[in-house]
C-alpha cells in the first residue's frame, strides 16, 4: 500500500504576500523580535506594516505571545531596551500573567519559588506568602537559578523532596530552552519535565496549552469591543515547533515558523549559512509541521 506523501510546506520570503488574509498575528518574542540581546530589526518593522493595512471588517492587530516568567509590564520594559517599536504591537500577553490568574484563585496560600530573583516581579500584588520546600503548598518554577551553569540535574533533590509531599508545581514558563545570543539558555520547562517525570503535578502556564490562545483572542478581541476574530484569519507566528506551532495547531489557528530561532543549528541558518536551503527533509523527521516556514520575520 502506498503512503500519502504530505504536501511541500511552503517557504515564505515574507509575510506580505498572506497579509491581506489575516486580522490579528499571535507573535512569539524572544527569537522572532529579538535574540535576547537586541532586536531583529526586520521583524518589528513588518509588524509596524502589518498594522497599517487598511482594516478588513476590523482593525489589523497584534499581540505579543510570550513564555516570559513575568508580568507584560516587565517584558515590556526589556522589549524597550532591545529597541522593539511600541509601533510593532497592540497588546503583550505573558506566561507570568497567566500564571498570576492561578495564583489569584487561592488566596493567602503559601509558596515556594524555584528561579532567579529577577522573575519575583510575578508575585507583586499578589495574596500569598514566599517560604521554602518544607512549607510550601505549591512551588512556582520560573527558571533556573543559574541558566548559564546549571541544568535540570541540579534540581533532583529539591524536586525529589516536594514530590515526596505532593507539592502540584506552576511552571511560569514552559519553554525548554530559549536562544540568547546565539547560545541556547535552559528555561523552566526542563525542571517541570523532570518533576512531572518524577510523579509531580504540573501546571503549564502558556504556550502551547490552551488557555494562553482563549486569552490572547479574548485581549485582542477587547482591544475593539469586538468578538474574537476567526481563526482563520489568525497567524501564530514564533521559531519553537513544541511550543509555538504545536499550540496553535491544536488550537486550529494557522502557523509560521520562524527557522532563524532555536531550532537555527538544526535547519542550518547559522551565521556560516545566511540562506534557509532544504529543509523538507529536517521537517518530515518531525511529529509537528508548520504550516509555512520563514526564514525570519520580513514583510
Amino acid at each position: 500500500m502506498s503512503q500519502t506523501v504530505p504536501p511541500p510546506i511552503p517557504i515564505l520570503a515574507g509575510i506580505a504576500g498572506i497579509a491581506e488574509g489575516v486580522d490579528l498575528i499571535l507573535c512569539d518574542v524572544w527569537g522572532v523580535l529579538h535574540d535576547g540581546t537586541k532586536a531583529h530589526r526586520g521583524a518589528g518593522e513588518a509588524l509596524i506594516r502589518f498594522r497599517a493595512l487598511p482594516a478588513a471588517g476590523r482593525p489589523r492587530r497584534v499581540v505579543l505571545v510570550s513564555n516570559a516568567p513575568r508580568p507584560w509590564p516587565g517584558v515590556q520594559a526589556i522589549l524597550d531596551g532591545y529597541g522593539v517599536p511600541r509601533e510593532a504591537y497592540d497588546a503583550i500577553l505573558t506566561s507570568g500573567d497567566l500564571t498570576c490568574s492561578l495564583l489569584a484563585r487561592t488566596p493567602g496560600i503559601r509558596i515556594h519559588h524555584l528561579g532567579p530573583e529577577r522573575d519575583l516581579t510575578i508575585f507583586s500584588g499578589l495574596d500569598l506568602s514566599l517560604v521554602g520546600p518544607q512549607e510550601a503548598e505549591a512551588v512556582v518554577c520560573t527558571g533556573l537559578f543559574d541558566d548559564a551553569t546549571e541544568t535540570a540535574e541540579d534540581y533532583r533533590a529539591v524536586l525529589a523532596a516536594l514530590r515526596a509531599r505532593d507539592v502540584p508545581m506552576i511552571c511560569a514558563n514552559p519553554d525548554l530552552v530559549v536562544e540568547r545570543d546565539k547560545v541556547l539558555i535552559p528555561c523552566a520547562g526542563l525542571i517541570a519535565a523532570a518533576y512531572a517525570e518524577i510523579g509531580g503535578a504540573v501546571t503549564y502556564a502558556g504556550k502551547p496549552y490552551r488557555p494562553v490562545y482563549e486569552e490572547a483572542l479574548a485581549k485582542a478581541a477587547a482591544l475593539d469591543g469586538l468578538p474574537p476574530p476567526d481563526l482563520g484569519r489568525v497567524l501564530a507566528v514564533g521559531d519553537a515547533l513544541r511550543t509555538d506551532i504545536d499550540g496553535a495547531a491544536r488550537f486550529g489557528i494557522p502557523n509560521l515558523l520562524v527557522a532563524r530561532g532555536i531550532h537555527a543549528e538544526e535547519l542550518r541558518v547559522t551565521a556560516e549559512h545566511h540562506t534557509l536551503g532544504d529543509i523538507a527533509g529536517w521537517l518530515a523527521a518531525q511529529s509537528v509541521r508548520p504550516d509555512a516556514v520563514i526564514d525570519k520575520l520580513v514583510w
